[in-house]
């Protein structure tokens, strides 16, 4: 299509206004359910609005359903609280496997071959047992759903986010579209868990925005002699189901081009040739490797695996040189997926967009450098941002004022005493 497109003029309307609440969060992937959840749980009144018809996000519909990973790499937890539930509410279901405390760190090479092969252990070696958790989607979109309903979230599903409403330093709300129409939900406080950092974006605040190679993960079933396929070509895994693994990135095949995910036509692109890619990599499975000749597809993501698209350039931009450092502030820790020892500390201004006073962000759109996102794009940071801007959302709505007025001191308190970890190993 040409640059410079045509544009029309629409009449101006009146938008009713579907509710009014205290904390208004924007997207239910795990960092928009971390953040509703920890907002109710602190007596706030919380509406949560996502455009699927399940929670989650990546975490469950992209069939990224790895956490990966919730220790520094030398058998310390970093990541607790909410991360921490869900892993053992999916645990109690059988629905999870991840190592026992006892073997977190252990360079045992038959333990780290073990979990390799469920696609718990990456990067390069020597390896030793992380504490990371593969689980099944099914059951973590209930286990989500089931928190949301338990802590009386407001939950709105199948509504698309449309425009912030501005007025000055602050949002009196947001619009959004659904099949009944456009409708508003005004608030005191609005997290911005899109994961593109939509609502910040439209409200005028500084970005940075990255290309990306996007990917279809995907579960085939009825797979025989799955270790052996495992250990011959390494990129695939064991997931929970009998028979079953899961496919990351696609498998092995690349999309030609860069996407920038917040195009549509990318997105257009992205969507019909990842499918094909999925599509074929299934049928020469099929025919090329015998574990796979009976094998079938369970199911393929219904999110495109993009890890990146904006980040928000907030009070302070996290970067690559702040490795192991502390801050006062510090309101979450995480670990990187693919290197031992190394640990973020991340801001609570890191989640502040700079010149807006009642709006916060948190999962992967937080202010970081390019390097840095490759540690907090993961899906335990994403909910452990996500609770800190909660519980920070609930206290500011509380008191009335602005955001970066809470005192810091005061919400790293109430996430220590809700399991979350906001301190250096």
């Amino acid at each position: 299509m040409s640059a410079a497109r045509r544009t029309i003029r629409e009449p101006s309307r009146e938008t009713p206004v579907l509710g009014e609440t205290q904390v208004l969060v924007v997207g239910g992937g795990s960092a928009g359910v971390s953040a509703a959840v920890a907002a109710a749980r602190e007596g706030a009144d919380v509406m949560l609005v996502e455009r699927y018809g399940q929670l989650g996000g990546l975490a469950t519909g992209g069939l990224i359903i790895l956490l990966l990973t919730l220790d520094d790499g030398l058998g310390r937890q970093v990541v607790g609280g909410l991360c921490q539930e869900l892993t053992d509410r999916l645990t109690r279901k059988g629905a999870a496997l991840a190592p026992p405390r006892g073997q977190w760190n252990s360079t045992d090479p038959e333990r780290v071959k073990h979990y390799a092969r469920w696609g718990l252990v990456w990067g390069k070696g020597p390896h030793r047992v992380r504490y990371s958790v593969a689980y099944d989607a099914e059951e973590a979109k209930l286990a989500l759903a089931q928190m949301v309903t338990e802590a009386k979230v407001r939950l709105l599903l199948h509504c698309w986010a449309c425009d912030p409403i501005v007025d000055g330093a602050r949002l009196r709300g947001v619009t959004f579209q659904s099949k009944s129409g456009r409708f508003a939900i005004l608030a005191d406080v609005v997290i911005d868990t899109t994961g593109d950092g939509d609502v910040f974006a439209l409200a005028g605040a500084p970005f940075e925005r990255e290309k990306v190679f996007p990917w279809l993960w995907f579960r085939m079933g009825g797979v025989r002699g799955a270790d052996s396929a495992i250990d011959a070509k390494g990129w695939f895994f064991h997931t929970p189901g009998e028979g079953r693994v899961l496919f990351p990135w696609g498998a092995t095949g690349r999309i030609e081009r860069q996407i920038d995910a917040t195009n549509p036509e990318d997105l257009t692109y992205a969507e019909i040739e990842c499918r094909r890619m999925v599509m074929d990599e299934v049928d020469h499975l099929k025919r090329e490797l015998p574990a796979f000749a009976d094998a079938h597809v369970c199911d393929v993501a219904t999110q495109l695996g993009v890890t990146e698209s904006r980040r928000l350039g907030g009070e302070y931009v996290l970067a690559r040189d702040d490795a192991d450092k502390a801050f006062p502030d510090t309101i979450a820790l995480t670990g990187n997926w693919t290197k031992y020892e190394t640990v973020y500390s991340i801001p609570y201004r890191s989640l502040l967009p700079r010149g807006l006073d009642n709006l916060i962000a948190a999962g992967r759109c937080i202010s970081v450098d390019h390097r840095v996102h490759h540690s907090t794009k993961e899906i335990p940071p994403c909910m452990a941002t996500g609770e800190a801007a909660g519980t920070a959302a609930a206290i500011a709505a509380t008191a009335g004022g602005a955001l970066r007025d809470v005192s810091v001191e005061a919400l790293r308190v109430r996430l220590r005493a809700h399991g979350a970890i906001v301190d250096l190993p």
